[in-house]
């Protein structure tokens, strides 16, 4: 079986922790491992590295890659899939598709998001054995069986029962509590975003109800993407097709959606607060609290308060559905905060904006194991380097040196130089650059980055 891990998702609703620039499946909240490396964790239970796309916006590219090499896990770097551009699930789904039909031929393919958090166990695992025998006939779909009313999620209603499922009878949107409350009552399911289905169904099922995308991909994929509408599998297909079905998925299961689902999901202290970094709480409870530095509340109640280094979101939790209203003000005022981290990732690693003022900025970067900075200039500013971990072979106006822990220098303005780290444990420099334009776009390079 193959599996597309669509992971070209925004996650605006988890601002700041989660921004444009590095949304929400490259978080890593719940434990060690990312939303995206627990994804592939449950794809290679019935596919092998080899079978496994990854659809993803091109801005991601470097991140997903980096994500997959920690895991160690041999996904050809071809099965990255790249949208040029964002154009929801059915579009994002097509391309995987058309790639697998291409390589080949006709299979049983599954669809999981990879900013969803699944507990696996037994029923996942029947879950899926179930869809692989109605796949060749129906677009299957997951439903997660309820544990209590929920207003935030769709919903579907099984019909006439099939072999390990159901027909599917109907799909709802997000209902009130009186309503979610009767859907559980009356055996609907949640929605999970997940599918399985044949690629002929799938294509078929395409050609009936979303040729305007059939026939956008078949042009090139930049004239793909700027020709297909933007719909998502649930409008475009699964809500006109007879050929929907749905198996019943009795596992822990949540979309992340909110940080009010992040406290739901946290464990709890004796006065139910989820926290996670350096707390210090007085007659504080219900609250989320997550934080870089020292957070310390008094008498705070049902409050979500999350410190990201660079911003600070504090809101009750009845309103956290509101974030993404505070990323519309700060991108209509042109504010990069709304995108961007205080840690920026590149393919050769990331840098992180450590403080800064009108004629420096402090940062430190980290290079990845046997990549580098190609050749590059710099008009308006100058950087001092002091290397804080492992060895830097350093190039300065075609003078080659190796810098090691302690060990620094200087890089005038107008000079070019190269960066680049040639031992197989990360490279850590701390950078200070002063001048008076410090904009990341006064570089020119001559030489492409190593990644």
């Amino acid at each position: 079986m193959k599996t597309i891990i669509l992971a070209g998702g925004k996650g605006t609703r988890l601002w700041p922790l989660s921004r444009e620039e590095f949304p929400k499946q490259f978080l890593k909240i719940f434990g060690d491992k990312s939303l995206l490396q627990q994804t592939l964790e449950r794809a290679l239970l019935f596919s092998k590295p080899e079978e496994i796309y990854i659809v993803t916006n091109e801005k991601y590219k470097f991140m997903v890659i980096q994500h997959i090499n920690e895991m160690n896990v041999k996904i050809p770097e071809r099965n990255v899939i790249l949208e040029p551009l964002a154009k929801n699930t059915l579009p994002a789904i097509f391309y995987g598709v058309k790639t697998i039909l291409e390589n080949y031929g006709d299979d049983i393919v599954a669809v999981l998001p990879s900013d969803h958090l699944i507990k696996v166990n037994d029923n996942y695992i029947k879950a899926f054995e179930n869809a692989q025998k109605l796949a060749r006939s129906y677009l299957v779909t997951f439903g997660i069986k309820p544990d209590k009313p929920h207003t935030g999620y769709g919903y579907i209603k099984p019909g006439e029962p099939l072999e390990g499922g159901f027909k599917v009878e109907k799909f709802v949107e997000k209902p009130d509590y009186e309503t979610a409350k009767r859907y559980v009552e009356e055996g609907y399911l949640w929605n999970s975003g997940m599918f399985m289905f044949s690629t002929d169904v799938f294509m078929e099922e395409c050609i009936r109800h979303a040729s305007d995308v059939v026939m956008a991909f078949e042009e090139d994929v930049a004239t793909a993407y700027e020709k297909t509408p933007e719909i998502s599998i649930d409008y475009g297909l699964m809500e006109k097709t007879d050929k929907a079905a749905v198996v019943p998925l009795d596992v822990f299961w949540s979309d992340v959606g909110s940080f009010d689902a992040i406290y739901e999901i946290m464990e709890k202290d004796k006065n139910s607060n989820a926290v996670k970094g350096e707390i210090v709480s007085i007659d504080s409870k219900n609250n989320l609290i997550i934080g870089e530095s020292l957070i310390a509340t008094i008498g705070i109640e049902n409050a979500i308060i999350v410190d990201s280094g660079d911003a600070i979101l504090v809101c009750s939790r009845e309103e956290s559905q509101k974030v993404k209203d505070i990323v519309k003000i700060l991108k209509d005022k042109g504010d990069r905060r709304a995108e961007v981290h205080r840690t920026i990732y590149r393919p050769w690693g990331s840098f992180t904006v450590l403080e800064e003022g009108q004629f420096y900025k402090i940062i430190k970067i980290k290079i990845l194991p046997k990549k580098g900075l190609g050749l590059r200039m710099h008009y308006h500013r100058s950087e001092h380097w002091v290397v804080v971990r492992g060895t830097a072979k350093v190039n300065v106006d075609g003078k080659e040196f190796l810098l090691r822990t302690g060990e620094s220098t200087f890089v005038p303005a107008g000079v070019k130089y190269k960066l680049e780290n040639p031992g197989v444990l990360p490279l850590e420099v701390i950078e200070v650059q002063i001048g008076e334009y410090l904009g990341e776009d006064d570089i020119v390079r001559f030489e492409e980055d190593e990644g």
